[in-house]
């Protein structure tokens, strides 16, 4: 189905609205987004929904949150009738029983919301189904000391020929090649009703080059090149929505081309979400030792004593790490501190436009359903990349 000259889609596990953001940007029109957390469509809502009008939402479907398998026991009738008119349905299920930041188990409950997305597909059959998640989903859980079983990506593989999507195409794919600041890489699915989806990789290479320089910027960018305009030492302000907090300004210095491009049709006065965390003098004196000595993560392992294995020191030189939703497994690279969400926003390829909604953190206890702005920015599929696939993919269709 098409609205005017774009192709339609539906965002599934749409978080914040990382993928429908940048598919809005490549010209496609949103038919509706499934997200359950409630802060992440808050986030969606205002600034796809409210500010850019991007989804044509159907009037059977209240437009808020929704767990997909509810969605699917009290819609099924309606998303039979959407069967041959949905271009592509997009997304990836949460992707937290696969990865190696978590404990990776293979019984984790969220890892089937994969079948749930599968069965999605099944019933609306898409001509495209474009699926995202961590590299580590093609590796197979451990059985014991040395054996795996089989990845999850296999199951699924099969299951899309199954219903009718054969020989689907996947790669691992680093999203800092693509002028996204940030080593991150990423299992990508790209499966087809019809035609040869191992083309939509090559495309991705060939439209590559072109895509970013229309963009002003170059494939790799560095973390200096994203975040150096909105450093503390800018000066600071009291935070416009958190009391006894700090907030970061605009450096009006020049810019890089990547700045430029994320400052491009903000009209904000200050960064939104650029609240500095309020460290101890303890803890910044400790952030002080590991810039000036740039000690590694075994490093600070050793000296301090510590039992949290992921505290990194970010370097301006060089892409990001890959982001995690706790900000404090990173120290920034010239400044006693973790980075703000906005800073994660930057390194994700989220225009400064765009504001984030919900708590900044959550506590431990509720920390496994909620969804805060540090959360929503770190799970996002990047924008910046999210566009090129939805250039690609038109030229597919």
């Amino acid at each position: 189905m098409k609205t005017g000259k774009q192709f339609c889609y539906i965002d599934l596990f749409a978080g914040c609205g990382g993928l429908s953001l940048g598919l809005h940007n490549a010209n496609w029109k949103g038919l509706f987004a499934v997200e359950k957390s409630e802060d992440a469509f808050k986030t969606l809502k205002y600034n796809l929904i409210d500010k850019k009008n991007h989804f044509d939402w159907p009037d059977w479907l209240e437009v808020s949150s929704h767990n997909i398998e509810t969605l699917i026991k009290e819609h099924e009738t309606a998303l039979k009738k959407l069967r041959g008119k949905v271009d592509m349905v997009a997304g990836g299920p949460p992707c937290q029983g696969f990865s190696t930041a978590g404990r990776r188990e293979e019984n984790d409950e969220r890892n089937d919301l994969a079948n749930s997305y599968l069965e999605f597909v099944g019933i609306v059959k898409p001509k495209i189904l474009l699926f995202e998640n961590v590299k580590t989903f093609g590796v197979g859980f451990k059985k014991g000391s040395k054996e795996r079983g089989r990845a999850y990506s296999e199951i699924v593989l099969e299951k899309l020929e199954k219903i009718g999507y054969k020989n689907p195409a996947h790669r691992v794919i680093d999203f800092s090649g693509f002028g996204v600041p940030q080593t991150r890489k990423r299992f990508i699915i790209l499966a087809t009703l019809e035609g040869n989806p191992g083309d939509f990789f090559k495309l991705l290479e060939e439209e590559k080059e072109s895509f970013l320089g229309k963009k002003g910027i170059e494939p790799l960018i560095t973390l200096a090149d994203a975040i150096s305009d909105i450093e503390e030492k800018n000066g600071v302000i009291d935070s416009p929505d958190s009391n006894n907090f700090k907030a970061g300004i605009y450096n009006g210095k020049v810019l890089t081309p990547y700045q430029k491009l994320m400052r491009k049709n903000c009209d904000l006065e200050i960064p939104d979400s650029h609240r500095f965390v309020n460290h101890r003098g303890r803890v910044i004196g400790k952030f002080w030792d590991i810039i000036e000595n740039d000690l590694s993560n075994d490093e600070i392992q050793e000296k301090y004593g510590t039992k949290k294995t992921s505290t990194s020191l970010l370097m301006a030189d060089r892409p990001s790490l890959t982001l995690t939703t706790l900000p404090d497994d990173f120290v920034h690279y010239s400044e006693p501190r973790v980075p703000t969400v906005r800073e994660y926003a930057r390194i994700q390829s989220f225009p400064d436009w765009f504001e984030f909604k919900g708590a900044y953190t959550t506590g431990t206890k509720k920390r496994r359903n909620a969804v805060p702005r540090y959360s929503q920015a770190a799970n996002a599929i990047p924008p910046l990349f999210a566009e090129l696939c939805g250039i690609v993919l038109k030229k597919l269709l």
